[in-house]
């Protein structure tokens, strides 16, 4: 679990807008660019594809603007109760965004969506190249592809690993059982209701589902009768040990340009990007890791150790074509999906498990919100 480590709680557009749709053939034909596709011979591969161009107007990333704002303020409130109560340790911090555009074009779409968003209540400024490089000088080096940003104050960091591993200790502390390398392969359904649960080491009775596992939702959702709409964006990641401080970004930045994120982690900088629609494949592909290490040399020259292990890394986002995630029931009276969070799932995970708590405990959830449908 190595991905971006940011916590976007305000920077929240869906993939899915027209400005992506008319850039797409541009980013397909660019053998550099950050989005990759390669047919895989998956129908669906075919159907998430489709509904993602169908997905790309302004009405729906509208939609989904708002109910990932939403999603993501209670998540917010959620991690800062986790962090009090439990006192949870995980590099968490808060340097606050700063996402810089290449391009005067680029800066005044980023301008709309900030007055959307500012409606919605949050709190974001859009912000001079010379402001940019005010806010976080370490940008210097890098000022010729910075036609302006947004900075975002209340945006946060944190180490997932860290984080899964101190939730996994505490669930664990209050009675739950956890069973690693233990893989889900089917139902057992008695009625509308399942009531266990198959894997390779046997059957495991339950109460109550939880489908909650990432790019392989689809796969074992549709063991339930049920068609997801989720499917793998991969994305790379590499670690990069700071060797000057003086010339590190103290903020966390994006630089949508590369479509690369850098997030600043108890000395070390998180460096993660691309976005390939190349199915399951998790093999590090060396010439995305060469595109990462040359953005930090490029855009903060002198700041990190390049020599050193970068930790290179590899994963899958489940992502919907809408961007918005799965969270609901759904498949029996006692299934419940928690699937198709896509780039956001760290930012997202403690709101979608408060919704889930809601409705496991037959309660109404803090939040209505309009998520993706199952079908």
């Amino acid at each position: 679990m190595a991905n971006g480590a940011q916590l976007s709680y305000s920077y929240v557009e869906p993939l899915a807008t027209p400005a992506t749709l008319r850039k797409m053939p541009a980013l397909l034909l660019d053998r550099g660019s950050p989005l990759r596709f390669r047919l895989t011979g998956e129908p669906a591969q075919l159907r998430w594809g489709l509904r993602f161009l169908r997905a790309c107007t302004s009405a729906q990333a509208q939609r989904a603007t708002a109910a990932l704002l939403a999603l993501a303020e209670l998540s917010r409130s959620e991690l800062h109760a986790a962090v009090a109560a439990d006192g949870l340790r995980f590099d968490h911090a808060r340097p606050g965004k700063l996402v810089v555009y290449d391009s005067a074009a680029g800066l005044a779409g980023a301008r709309r969506q900030v007055e959307l968003q500012r409606a919605l209540g949050c709190t974001q400024q859009v912000l001079s190249c010379a402001q940019c490089l005010a806010r976080e000088p370490a940008l210097a080096a890098y000022a010729a592809h910075i036609a302006g940003g947004v900075w975002t104050p209340g945006e946060e960091v944190a180490d997932p690993l860290r984080l899964a591993g101190e939730l996994a200790e505490r669930a664990a502390r209050h009675g739950a059982e956890l069973r690693w390398r233990c893989a889900a392969t089917g139902f057992m359904r008695r009625g509308e209701r399942i009531v266990a649960v198959k894997t390779a080491a046997g059957e495991v009775e339950t109460d109550a589902v939880v489908l909650a596992n990432g790019a392989a939702a689809a796969r074992l959702g549709r063991a339930l009768g049920l068609r997801l709409p989720v499917y793998p964006l991969k994305g790379y990641s590499i670690t990069v040990p700071v060797a000057d401080p003086a010339r590190a970004p103290r903020v966390s930045v994006t630089d949508l340009r590369r479509k690369i994120v850098y997030a600043p982690l108890a000395g070390t900088l998180r460096v993660a990007g691309m976005a390939e629609l190349v199915g399951h494949d998790l093999r590090i592909d060396a010439r995305r890791i060469r595109q990462l290490t040359d953005a930090v040399a490029e855009t903060f020259p002198g700041a990190g150790d390049l020599d050193a292990d970068l930790r290179p890394w590899a994963g899958l986002r489940p992502a919907t074509p809408t961007s918005m995630p799965i969270v609901g029931a759904a498949g029996a009276a006692n299934v419940y999906l928690n699937v198709g969070h896509g780039a956001l799932g760290l930012t997202l995970a403690l709101g979608s498990a408060r919704l889930v708590q809601q409705m496991l405990a037959g309660q109404v959830p803090p939040v209505a919100v309009p998520f993706a449908r199952p079908r």
